[in-house]
């Protein structure tokens, strides 16, 4: 299984991806050209995934605003704009987090969009874990405005599985562990200032080891024009769980390669996948 691994991945070729970083406002069409302009330069530096932060089309003072932008599956401006990048660019575009349609009218379902090369919609991935978290005057509490999803997600790429997390999901081991096989996952963000300086490295380190995959992690990261704080720090980890490159804070592109070689390596050293015991 080794030798397939390796000769699925092709071995020969590493293969550039990009988190890009973003601090989002309550405007989508001011969101959508800076996602556009990050989504770009990681194109021209070569990247071949993409992947968004989560809520990059909006963030707002008032929780409820998302319910006003959101849309049915495979129609609206935020989706089309996901299609057309992903398209003009060449590239596999993870959308961070997209607003759609609920079954509850007052609701969304917090969505993760992937887009082939030809600008197709190739998976979509519903939040399953809602962040509530309360510490003085910080009060969150996702599922006010959010229906949760119910399973987990990968898609297959030409350079191996890719699974879709976010934000809270981090927290959550067995949903990474519950997709299999990954080369790489991605988890796009929106971590507060005060759980990000506690566990996020914390937690993307340690799920990269766990799984001896590659983790882009691509994050909200500065103050909001509705006051709120994002921790920032989008990072791209390898499968021992060093951080191959990071951006701290304010808006950004992190760019870094994987490497199938050093992939193999790993899990041939360490045969920790297959030494799994239910």
């Amino acid at each position: 299984p080794l030798e397939d691994e390796r000769l699925i991945m092709n071995a020969s070729t590493r293969i550039r991806v990009a988190a890009v970083q973003m601090v989002s406002g309550p405007v989508v069409a001011e969101n959508l050209a800076e996602a556009g302009h990050w989504i770009a330069e990681a194109a021209r530096q070569g990247a071949r995934l993409v992947a968004l932060p989560e809520y990059f089309p909006l963030i707002s003072g008032d929780e409820a605003d998302k319910v006003g932008i959101r849309e049915p599956e495979g129609d609206g401006p935020i989706q089309r704009f996901l299609s057309e990048c992903a398209r003009r660019h060449g590239i596999w575009l993870i959308g961070g987090s997209v607003p759609l349609h609920a079954d509850v009218d007052d609701k969304v379902r917090n969505t993760c969009l992937a887009y082939d090369p030809e600008g197709r919609q190739v998976a979509r991935y519903d939040k399953v874990h809602l962040f509530a978290f309360t510490k003085g005057a910080e009060n969150y509490d996702e599922a006010r405005t959010i229906e949760a999803g119910h399973r987990p997600v990968s898609l297959e790429t030409p350079f191996g599985r890719v699974g879709l997390s976010i934000c809270y999901d981090l927290r959550f081991p067995e949903d990474f562990r519950a997709l299999g096989d990954m080369k790489l996952r991605v988890l796009g963000a929106a971590f507060t200032e005060t759980t990000g300086r506690g566990h996020w490295e914390l937690l993307l380190r340690a799920r990269g080891v766990e799984n001896q995959c590659y983790v882009v992690a691509s994050a909200q990261g500065g103050v909001h024009p509705s006051g709120r704080r994002t921790w920032g720090d989008s990072m791209l980890i390898d499968p021992w769980g060093n951080v191959i490159n990071r951006l701290a804070r304010g808006p950004g592109v992190v760019v870094g390669d994987m490497d199938p070689d050093y992939l193999f390596e790993i899990r041939q050293n360490l045969p920790a996948l297959g030494h799994r015991r239910i």
